[in-house]
C-alpha cells in the first residue's frame, strides 16, 4: 500500500490565507487544521476519529498516520 501524502504546515498556512484566517502562525499543526477545518464548514474532526472513513480528507495523510 502507498504512503498517504502528508501536508506540510507551509501549506497549511497558505491554504489558511487563502480563506481569510489571519493569527494562525504560532497555531501547532493540529490546531491550524482544525481551524481550517471549521473556516470551510466542516467539523474539526482531525485526529479525533480512529476509524475514520473520510477518504477523500485532505489531511488524511497526516490524520490517519
Amino acid at each position: 500500500m502507498a504512503a498517504k501524502n502528508t501536508v506540510t504546515k507551509k501549506e497549511l498556512l497558505e491554504k489558511a490565507s487563502g480563506i481569510g484566517l489571519k493569527g494562525v502562525s504560532k497555531y501547532r499543526k493540529p490546531e491550524l487544521i482544525h481551524a481550517i477545518q471549521v473556516a470551510e464548514g466542516n467539523s474539526p474532526c482531525f485526529g479525533k476519529i480512529s476509524d475514520c472513513w473520510e477518504f477523500n480528507c485532505q489531511f488524511g495523510g497526516d490524520c490517519q498516520s
